[in-house]
């Protein structure tokens, strides 16, 4: 069997490089490989008597050992109890099911993600669960009565950051449970479980596992309550990832912390720049001191992201920066270790036509910042 150690109990001092670098790893047996291969099986021998009861793994659906360490590993970082789904929407879609009735109210985010509002509009809203909708920077409805409060923060892709050990308290004082999206940030750059929330989900197929090769998501929590909840949802939907893209992420955890300090290196050097663009309008990254995220994410977010936005004022002028650029691809993913951009309005988001998303990759900053002040250039 192998079963991960707990590294957070092990070692509570550690820093993010090495407890990235040893999350959810198992023991160290001589001959043993660092990292398991992937476990390919769909049936498991069973004890001829005992039949299922017997653990660990009686089929590949609920039981995989190849996912259960990568869930040790995101769940140390996150600081709670994990399960990885097959897509981050395939996560945040299994919360809102599992977690409400027809009757429920939910409060979503009005800035973030497009697809959970579309998913609210067109499936919650079917099922006879009331839809609120509030900005990620407020104000937020009366939480009398809701169920569960949804919230993307950072928010994606206006970058918006709410004040979560508040929100947490107003939830709680209503009886709603809170649950934070935190793929923008990752566990690096917060950890919601700590500030308050009941639930964390987020993508891994972005910044969380970052090589652009694997679709991931994952729901984190400190209830075994919930966790039987999301547990029971995933088994009975089968929405879990194959074992060779659960190996791929556990492996790919291991340079999250070196990832993201280049990534959040070339944003805010990239947000230098841009800020002193006449031609660049609506600058966004919340760790510049005159962002209105600031003061919020200055004292709440670990790191800040590898990504930022901005407006070139046309979908034309997008189309020519992107051209121009030999160092920006254009890709509608983010966190990856390829510098990425995309305009937004294309996608469904409610953002101006010129409005860009820039994910920031782990090219050398001199290099960046060079490309992208040329190909901003060339557009003009």
């Amino acid at each position: 069997m192998n079963e991960s150690r707990s590294l957070g109990g092990r070692f509570p001092e550690q820093g993010d490089g090495t407890r990235c670098a040893h999350a959810g790893l198992p023991e160290p047996v001589p001959g043993a490989p660092f990292l398991p291969g992937p476990v390919f099986a769909a049936p498991y021998h069973l004890d001829p008597a005992q039949g299922s009861a017997t653990p660990p793994n009686w089929y590949g659906r609920p039981d995989n050992p190849t996912r259960r360490l990568l869930e040790a590993a995101i769940g140390e970082l996150e600081g709670g109890e994990c399960r990885v789904f097959a897509s981050g929407q395939a996560a945040i879609t299994g919360l809102l099911l599992a977690m409400l009735r027809p009757g429920d109210t939910v409060v979503l985010p009005a800035d973030g993600y497009f697809a959970v509002r579309a998913f609210a509009t067109e499936t919650l809203a079917g099922n006879g669960v009331r839809v609120l909708l509030a900005p990620t920077a407020g104000p937020y409805p009366s939480f009398e009565g809701v169920r569960l409060v949804l919230v993307e923060t950072l928010a994606n892709p206006g970058l918006d950051v709410v004040d979560l050990p508040a929100l947490a308290e107003r939830a709680r004082s209503t009886g709603a449970l809170l649950a934070v999206d935190n793929t923008t940030a990752t566990p690096l750059g917060q950890r919601p479980l700590d500030l308050g929330a009941d639930l964390v989900v987020a993508s891994g197929t972005k910044a969380l596992t970052g090589h652009s090769d694997l679709l991931l998501g994952y729901l984190a929590t400190r209830s075994t309550e919930l966790l039987d909840k999301l547990t029971a949802w995933r088994t009975a939907t089968g929405a879990v990832p194959g074992a060779f893209d659960a190996w791929l992420a556990h492996r790919s955890l291991a340079t999250l912390d070196l990832r993201l300090g280049r990534q959040s290196a070339n944003a805010e050097a990239l947000a230098r720049m841009l800020a002193a663009r006449a031609d660049v309008s609506g600058l966004r990254w919340p760790g510049r001191a005159d962002d209105p995220a600031y003061p919020v994410a200055s004292r709440q977010l670990r790191r800040m992201p590898g990504v930022l936005s901005f407006d070139l004022g046309s979908a034309e002028r997008v189309a020519r920066f992107l051209e121009a650029s030999r160092l920006v691809a254009a890709a509608t993913s983010f966190g990856g270790l390829h510098t990425t951009a995309d305009r937004r309005a294309q996608w469904g988001d409610d953002t101006a036509p010129g409005f860009v998303r820039l994910s920031c990759g782990v090219e050398d900053t001199v290099d960046l910042v060079a490309d992208v002040t040329a190909a901003l250039g060339a557009v003009v």
